[in-house]
Formats: structure tokens, sequence, C-alpha cells
């Protein structure tokens, strides 16, 4: 088929002093930085479902895009030309993973068998598609939403013939992601929550949500897929409120139902913000708990309160995503997925190429940033400081777990007063947060 993108030459590294906005400003692939080419550090992947698959579509209207290899019917011939056209839109780009759902790539069927096939013979051409250019998949999910028998939900439904048809989507969803040598699969529950609770069991529902995922580990177990799986919070939206509300409470899941040894974290910017926390709060939180595992990279507005899913351009954002990944050692396996859209007015087939360019050389300069922060060590040291009376005496005596709330009383009323405060300086650490970037 002919080219989809004939006049975009593939994406270079031209330097900040270029004027070339079809070019890397600041991602350079091959930099080292902390020891590690960027695109180790970054594991950049696109994100089938709004890349190829979005219309442009809201509330209040139609699609606006522009995509001339879409054909009026959702046909698999259709969907194998698209796979096409993805691949040759990140082989330019230059990006090395991506991630779909099974319904972004292949159409659904009036029956699950004709689903499966379908999913087949698309992934016939990813496949191929993968060897003929490199790129490899990031991680693979099922989309348990879209279709109305998802309704009420999917592995928490209280219609049993929902969850059983839930996983049997999943389990030929885990098959091709181990087909395809997908490194992760991700469970992103888009209407795993509740409207009402007068007509809900939690505890049946969270007890299902277990049972489903336990099953998953088993099937993944059986056909020998060794990809890390994946958990991905969201507070609200579509429903009052979802059961992985955040990274805290996904852990605390995960906890309770015995899955801290087969699921990690997959955190998105925009789903934090809604769940009231800074994406650098989210990372942190799993980071501290053993929990990082990858990122969707987006943002949202400040103005409007749902998920706009914007590129992300903040060079403050991803600063400290940079310094809080940076910190836990990375994302491997993982990586950093653009589930972002273009805007409803950005309707060429260049904006795509413009909106990615955005976010990779936003990302590329929090790396710097960041690595520059941890060089000078100014951070460490003001860290130290505030936590000074933890590293000798009665503070290092409390941490070994030596003390006891009758030796601490015996301590205070020996000493009379605690030591004074000392200051958090705020102020300042956004002073010199602010010298680098």
């Amino acid at each position: 088929m002919a080219a989809a993108f004939p006049d975009i030459e593939k994406i270079r590294f031209e330097g900040p002093q270029s004027k070339n906005m079809l070019a890397f400003h600041h991602y350079d692939e091959n930099e080292v930085v902390e020891g590690k080419p960027m695109r180790e550090h970054f594991r950049f992947a696109v994100a089938y479902w709004h890349t190829f698959r979005g219309q442009g579509a809201d509330p209040f209207g139609p699609g606006t895009m522009i995509r001339p290899w879409e054909a009026a019917e959702d046909t698999v011939k259709n969907a194998q030309d698209r796979a096409k056209v993805a691949f040759e839109f990140m082989q330019k780009l230059g990006v090395h993973f991506y991630c779909f759902h099974d319904r972004d790539v292949a159409p659904e069927g009036k029956t699950l068998k004709e689903s499966h096939k379908n999913l087949d013979d698309v992934v016939k051409v990813l496949k191929e598609e993968q060897e003929r250019t490199g790129i490899k998949l990031l991680w693979g999910t099922a989309n348990l939403f879209s279709n109305p028998r998802y309704m009420h939900g999917a592995a928490t439904s209280p219609n049993a013939d929902a969850f059983a048809y839930a996983a049997a989507q999943v389990k030929k969803a885990i098959e091709v992601t181990k087909e395809l040598g997908g490194v992760g699969y991700t469970f992103w529950g888009g209407r795993e929550g509740y409207q009402n609770l007068w007509n809900t069991d939690i505890k049946r529902e969270f007890d299902h949500l277990a049972a489903f995922m336990h099953m998953a580990v088993d099937h993944a177990k059986a056909i020998g897929f060794t990809g890390q799986f994946y958990f991905e919070p969201k507070p609200k939206e579509p429903t009052k409120h979802q059961y992985d509300f955040d990274v805290a409470n996904c852990i605390n899941f995960l906890r309770t139902y015995g899955l801290t040894d087969h699921v990690k974290m997959n955190i998105e910017t925009n789903h934090a913000t809604l769940a009231g926390h800074s994406m650098q709060h989210e990372i942190e939180y799993a980071g501290a708990q053993g929990f990082l595992g990858s990122i969707d990279a987006n943002t949202g507005d400040a103005l409007l309160g749902w998920d706009t899913d914007q590129f992300p351009t903040d060079i403050y954002l991803t600063t400290a995503c940079m310094l809080s990944i940076l910190k836990y050692g990375g994302l491997a396996p993982g990586g950093i997925n653009f589930d972002a859209k273009v805007r409803r007015e950005s309707f060429e087939p260049v904006d795509l190429f413009y909106a990615h360019i955005g976010g990779m050389d936003a990302f590329a300069r929090g790396l710097k940033i960041a690595a520059a922060i941890r060089k000078d060590g100014i951070l460490d040291k003001m860290l130290a400081e505030r936590y000074g009376s933890w590293g000798t005496g009665i503070g290092a005596s409390i941490e070994a777990g030596k003390e006891s709330f009758a030796s601490l009383e015996k301590y205070m009323l020996e000493k009379g007063e605690a030591q004074a405060n000392i200051s958090g300086r705020q102020e300042l650490l956004e002073n010199i947060i602010n010298t680098y970037i």
C-alpha cells in the first residue's frame, strides 16, 4: 500500500538551536544519561487507541480527524491496512514500542469466535510489521468497557455471563500479547466500580475482581507468558467510584488478595489528577512500596475536571517524573506510553507527529534536568539535614527497633523537651528547582 505519511521523513535529533518542528530538539535516543542511553530510560510507546483510532469526537459532536487510511466500515482488511500505517508512523517517529487494546487493532465480531478470528488475522500483520521494523509490544490489554455487555462492569459485573465473556476475552488477549512478544499486560477496569451503593455488593465485587486476576495469572503460567502484569489506577469517570482508585488503593487490593508477586502499577498522570494527587505522588508511592512498573504519559487541563489526555509538555511535570523514576531504578520492563490524544482542533495527520515530538522532547529535558539535580546532590543534602536526628542517637535506635513506648517516655522525661525543629525550606527548594529548569 502507498505511504500514509509521504511528506514526512524520519524524525531526527537536530538540537535545541534547530527551528525545524519536525525534529527533536532535546531527545537524542543515543545520548547517555546516568549510564544509559535515553531510549532505554524512556522506552517510549505509542498508544494505538488514541493515535490510530481516535477520531476527535466529544460529547457535543462527532469526530473531526482527517485519516485518509480509514475506510467507511471497520473491516478486518481496513484493520490490517491500519496496522501498516501505524508502523510507518512509529518507524518515522523513532519509537521502539507500542501498546494496544484488543478491540483497537481488530474489529469485534458478531460472536466471540468471530472476534477471536478477526484478532488473529490482524495479529499476523502486526507480527510481520514488528519483524520488519524491530518495534516491539510494550504491553497489551483487553477492552472490557465499550461493549454494552460491560455496562455494569466486567470482572465486577453482577452478571456472571459478562464475567465469563470478559475472562474469555482476556485469555485471548494474553495469548496474543505472548505471540507478539509483549513484555507486559495491563489490567484497566474501565467500568469496574459503582454508581449506586444501594444496588452494589462491594465485598462480592472485590472478591470477583481478585478471582479474575488470579485466573489471568494462572493462565499466563499455563501458557508460559512471563511478561509483567500491571494494574492501572483510575478514580472515577465513567463510574462514580472505580475500585482501582489510586496507587495506594490498588496496592492494598493486591496485598489483600495475594497478588503482590505478580502485579505492579501502570500509572497515568491524568488519573493521578482525578484522584487528587500529583503524578510525582503516585510514582513516589508506588516506588516506595516496590510496585513501580510503567507509566502512561499525558496531562490534564487544570481548568477542566475530566480526563482530557493531553500530551505532556510541562517541564516541571516531566522533571518530577524523571527524578522519581531515576530514584527507584527506572521502569524496565515497563516504559513511557503516550496515552494521549491530539486535540479535536488538531485534525491533520501531521499533528500526530508534532504531539509525540513535543512529549518526547519534554521528557528528554526532564531527564537531563533530573540527572543534573541528582549529580549536584542538593536535594539529597537537604533531605539528610532535615532527617538528621534519625541518623544517630535516639533516632537511629528507634529505626533499629530497639525502643518502646516505655523507653521513649524515660528518654523524654530525662531530656525534658524535644530538640528544636529545623525549617523545611520549601520556598528555597522551589527556587533551587527553578534554577535548573
